[in-house]
């Protein structure tokens, strides 16, 4: 991955006039579509996997790509269980390694389908992470983004502490908007990692981008609203 990147272009200033609305209707109307057999396999495999560890603090690592960020955060946690889900199966392969740690599970899934399914078994995780998500920058794609997608909901469900890092201001005061719909109070902040999580980490680090991190507990929201 070469070493120079560019930083975000968007035909918006800021957060979307639409965010608010967009939310509130994913809120309250929740989201129904068949489950794709094979994001149904890899989550009963999830299930499987996390039967054998019972009790253990469950970490999500929310399109994970390669799967740097997955091998690292259950390096840094052993005491926890790493799920990094990604739907491309060219990009887990490319970070495929011999020495993947006993707390990881690496899944190929449309977590359109995987995170409904693990709000249905009743999940809570300890963390979630979304780590440099494609900022899918043009205003007429605000569904694309997580905030903006009809699964928000089920990720707010799902728990834990959540940490977004983008290299996209307007993303990040997104995030902390709709997350505000669920009446979560989500800290802001720009920071410079000392270890980069993901290779995009290092590059736009490399590349002299602002970065950004949010940070947010989803406990209270998710006892009231899952």
């Amino acid at each position: 991955m070469s070493s120079v990147s560019r930083p975000v272009n968007s035909d918006q200033s800021g957060p979307h006039p639409d965010l608010a609305v967009r939310v509130e209707r994913h809120r309250r109307s929740g989201f129904l579509r068949p489950t794709h057999g094979a994001s149904a396999a890899a989550f009963a495999q999830a299930r499987t996997w996390l039967a054998a560890r019972s009790g253990v603090p469950v970490v999500l690592d929310t399109g994970c790509g390669t799967g740097t960020s997955s091998h690292t955060l259950a390096h840094q946690h052993p005491e926890t269980a790493v799920i990094g889900i990604d739907k491309s199966a060219v990009r887990l392969a490319r970070g495929a390694t011999d020495d993947a740690p006993d707390n990881l599970l690496l899944l190929q899934a449309n977590l359109l389908d995987f995170y409904p399914l693990a709000r249905a078994a009743g999940w809570q995780a300890s963390a979630q992470y979304l780590l440099y998500p494609n900022p899918w920058p043009k205003a007429a794609q605000l569904n694309k983004r997580w905030h903006g997608s009809p699964i928000f909901p089920d990720l707010i469900a799902l728990g834990g502490t959540l940490e977004l890092r983008s290299n996209w201001r307007v993303y990040v005061d997104e995030m902390r908007l709709a997350l505000s719909s669920f009446d979560v109070v989500a800290t802001v902040e720009r920071f410079e990692p000392v270890t980069p999580l993901t290779r995009f980490e290092a590059k736009y680090a490399a590349s002299g981008h602002a970065l950004w991190r949010l940070q947010a507990d989803l406990c209270h929201a998710a006892a009231t609203f899952g």
